[in-house]
């Protein structure tokens, strides 16, 4: 399936699918884009429905640009897809990867969706930070002294975004949602996963041989059949 190309204030988009009242945002995650593999099996799979996708800072058609990945520009960016969105479709869905859930969940708390599908979500993006400097020995007086210190796994760790995660906790979420995640998830605590999901009653699956990145043919599916397993009453 080929998408059509357009831009929302000059972020890149990708709308999948035949003309519809019904539209899923599609929000991709770290080192990713929006015509990444989930997003064509969502469309495939819930062919009433279309699905807008888009590149974050420095992702996709967007590495490069001066403007980064950070929360605040994220939170803005998810806005403005969003406000496109409610102004062309009377129904709306959530479909976010990864850190795109978090970004997800500070943009999203208080708007129009019906229901919402995470994918290896990252909601406690502090503690998943924190572990991060912890296993490259990076305190936060060393990060506050130096603002940007990149790391071996090619994330960049930076003071401001630090300080922002710490300052916006979740804590609002009432959209029905259902999770899918890896049993063999090393970037998110299965723990916090499951609290995330008991906190907010949402419904949540666990591929026990899959990892955080859903990838392998088995990942997509499993992918594919947690979608229409779970898809059914949106595209109805």
């Amino acid at each position: 399936m080929q998408p059509q190309y357009f831009q929302i204030q000059n972020i890149p988009c990708a709308l999948w699918g035949e003309d519809s009242d019904r539209v899923i945002i599609a929000v991709h995650g770290a080192q990713s884009h929006k015509e990444d593999n989930p997003f064509s099996l969502l469309a495939e799979t819930l062919g009433n429905s279309q699905v807008l996708s888009f590149d974050l800072p420095e992702h996709g058609a967007r590495q490069g640009e001066a403007t980064l990945c950070k929360p605040p520009v994220c939170v803005r960016e998810l806005t403005a897809v969003m406000d496109y969105a409610e102004n062309r479709w009377p129904h709306i869905g959530l479909f976010a990867v990864s850190i795109g859930v978090y970004f997800s969940l500070l943009a999203y708390g208080s708007r129009r969706i019906e229901q919402a599908w995470f994918l290896s979500p990252v909601v406690d993006l502090g503690l998943l930070i924190k572990n991060m400097m912890n296993w490259f020995h990076i305190s936060p007086e060393r990060l506050e002294r130096e603002q940007v210190i990149p790391t071996p796994m090619g994330q960049t760790l930076y003071w401001d975004y630090f300080c922002y995660v710490q300052e916006h906790p979740i804590l609002r979420w009432s959209i029905p949602t259902e999770i899918l995640a890896g049993g063999q998830d090393l970037m998110c605590d299965p723990a916090v996963t499951a609290a995330f999901s008991e906190r907010y009653f949402c419904r949540i699956q666990i591929a026990k041989d899959a990892e955080h990145w859903f990838h392998t043919e088995e990942d997509l599916r499993i992918l594919k059949k947690w979608i229409q397993e779970t898809g059914g009453d949106f595209i109805r």
